[in-house]
Formats: structure tokens, sequence, C-alpha cells
């Protein structure tokens, strides 16, 4: 194993600096997943268990979202929230039972609704209760993107080191291309913020900026719409 003096941020830096990996780039159809950006974990000083990375991270969000839809891609917002007992938190959920535990966000709780900052069409954009760490595991999402004929997923939201990367590791095991906006997603801490910058950067994704990413996007021709 290779020692460093580096922190995770410099590391990171250095990996933006001097690339290692060619990039996947955009192909013909992204979509958008924003993972979890729900008040449990976006709104700081209400919620132990919120964080921010970058103080604009809802707005950029936004942002890509009024892009994609403007050129008729898909875009799916997903939230975690489990019933009453908890029971479909699965073993995730016995580790810990406090008013802050996973298990005890709450189908229908505050904690469990989106952040009113977000720009959200309910009737056209993809609403999904996921339970577990991947957007994929064993919801529809698959079946709603092969529909689509997605070939391209960008992911936005929380944490880097959790939900995100799991959600990575999944599209690119699908071969989805994946692109990760850096200051759309955010972790409560700085190491493993970064150090899953640095992981995905090398491995699984194209981690650009968010004016790139938009740059990229604007050359997309629209899409027709789903394939029927």
């Amino acid at each position: 194993m290779e020692s460093s003096s580096l922190t995770a941020r410099q590391l990171y830096a250095a990996l933006k600096a001097n690339p290692t990996r060619k990039r996947f780039r955009f192909g013909n159809k992204p979509a958008l997943i924003n993972i979890d950006l729900q008040k449990a974990y976006t709104c700081v000083g209400e919620f132990a268990t919120a964080y921010e990375t970058d103080p604009r991270q809802l707005e950029y969000v936004n942002a890509l979202a009024r892009e994609f839809r403007a050129k008729n891609f898909p875009v799916v917002w997903t939230y975690v929230a489990y019933m009453a007992s908890g029971e479909d938190c699965g073993v995730w959920g016995t580790r810990t039972d406090t008013p802050d535990s996973l298990q005890n966000i709450k189908v229908g709780s505050r904690r469990a609704e989106f952040d009113d900052r977000l720009d959200i069409d309910y009737e056209r954009d993809i609403i999904i209760n996921k339970r577990m760490a991947s957007v994929f595991f064993e919801t529809n999402l698959g079946s709603v993107f092969n529909f689509h004929g997605v070939d391209t997923v960008v992911l936005t939201g929380g944490s880097t080191s959790g939900c995100v990367r799991a959600t990575v590791v999944d599209s690119l095991s699908r071969s989805f291309r994946v692109i990760v906006p850096e200051e759309c997603v955010a972790d409560k801490h700085e190491a493993p913020h970064f150090s899953n910058l640095y992981d995905m950067a090398i491995k699984y994704a194209d981690v650009l900026s968010v004016e790139e990413t938009l740059a990229q996007l604007s050359v997309l021709a629209p899409s027709a719409g789903a394939r029927r």
C-alpha cells in the first residue's frame, strides 16, 4: 500500500490537476438522479443528521433539473423513509434506535420531506422511496431507464461516501456512463467526501464541475421521449 502525507482533499486536488484516466463522457440519453435531498440531510441546524458541503448545492441541482427537463431527459428524486415499525429498514436499522436513527425517518415525517428549496415537478419527475444505499436496490429504476433508453446517469445528493457512492458503483455495474458534479454532492465530514470523490474519479465516474456538466449537457440533442 502506498503511503502519503497528503489529506484526502489534497489527493483529490492533485488528481484533478493531473487526471490519470480518460473520461467516459456523456452518451446520447442521460438521466439525472438526485439522491436523498430531504430535510433529514439538508436542514443543517434542525437535524443532527444534516450536512452541507457547498452552500449552493441545491441551487446547482435545480439548474441541472431545469436543463434536463428542457431537453426531455428523465429527472429522478429519491428519498429515504420507513414504515412505523422500521422493519423495512432491515438489518441496517438495527444498529441504533434513537430519534436521529435511520430507521426512524418515518413515511410522512418532516425528516422524510424534500427540502423546500428544491424545484421538483411532481407531474413529470420520477419520485422513488428507496430503503437501502443504492438507488437501484429493489426499485424499478432499472426498468424505467430501460424504457427511456438511458445510457448515462448524472448523480447529485448525499452522502458522497454513502448513497452516492453506492449508486455510482451500481450505475457503472449496469454499464451506464456516470457523471458526478462535485458541487452537487455532500457529506458529513471532509475526509470521506474528498476520499470518495478521489476514488470515484479514478475508478467509476467522471467527477466534473457543475459548470462543465452543464456545458456538456447543452450540446446534446433533446430527446423525443421514451422508447415505444
